[in-house]
């Protein structure tokens, strides 16, 4: 595994019954690059997103995080690394949801500081200063003391956004983070996003929005049918002649 290569996927595999949703799924992502994935809705993107931070387990195939396995079938059966270095592992990454995840009892600046303190990666004072220069870095610093309840949707994917750069992560996951807002917090969101894009933030979005992924991206992934079927620089994929492609980017694009 190359140095500067973060995440290498492997040959993942995940079924839901009957359903084989990832059917043979590789890639990897290097240090300072934004990956975009693409794709219909039922193609598999969510899910591979969802293997690769942990939440759902693989059916099969590797997981590797700047050279440490979180998961390998080469024994023949998937077998998943001990609690201790699946906690180490987690360290590695961040992840924001599309519905926001906050704690709605917490106020804003609680929703950032919680996580660092419960992970010891700093104290209560540290977490909290380091969190102020978020919050003033992404527009919000007014909010520190709001609820979420107060906030835009925009505004709660923001502090979203915030919780999970507080973390300190090596790589930022995106969840389709713009798809359950109106078009005009998400310009708003997608900013913030391109702001982290031009500060070598290393990033992996699941994303319908394709100028957006045209111009933040380093490369796009198309999945259909729980497969790569295609991928690429912006370039490569938006002036491709591959039919199933320039239809699905003619489609989103016309909307």
């Amino acid at each position: 595994m190359d140095n500067n290569t973060l995440l290498e996927i492997r040959n993942m595999r995940k079924s839901f019954g009957e359903k084989e949703v990832l059917k043979d799924i590789s890639l990897t992502v290097e240090r300072g690059e934004v990956v975009s994935i693409i794709g219909p809705s039922g193609s598999g993107k969510s899910t591979a997103l969802r293997c690769a931070t942990l939440l759902e387990r693989m059916d099969g195939g590797s997981l590797i995080y700047e050279g440490h396995v979180a998961a390998s079938d080469e024994s023949g059966t998937i077998t998943y690394a001990d609690k201790q270095q699946l906690k180490k592992i987690r360290n590695y990454f961040g992840l924001v949801f599309q519905s926001f995840n906050l704690f709605p009892h917490y106020s804003v600046l609680k929703n950032i500081t919680e996580p660092v303190v419960l992970s010891g990666r700093a104290d209560k004072a540290e977490a909290a200063k380091w969190a102020v220069s978020l919050l003033r870095r992404l527009g919000l610093e007014d909010k520190a003391d709001a609820y979420p309840g107060s906030l835009s949707g925009g505004q709660k994917q923001r502090v979203s956004i915030a919780r999970a750069l507080a973390m300190q992560p090596d790589v930022l996951f995106f969840d389709e983070p713009t798809s359950a807002l109106d078009p005009e917090l998400t310009g708003e969101v997608l900013r913030v996003i391109k702001t982290l894009a031009t500060d070598h933030m290393t990033m992996v979005i699941v994303t319908h929005e394709m100028k957006f992924a045209r111009e933040v991206s380093d490369r796009i992934i198309f999945m259909e049918h729980g497969v790569i079927h295609s991928q690429g620089t912006p370039e490569e994929l938006f002036n491709s002649n591959d039919e199933r492609l320039n239809a699905f980017i003619g489609k989103l694009e016309s909307v």
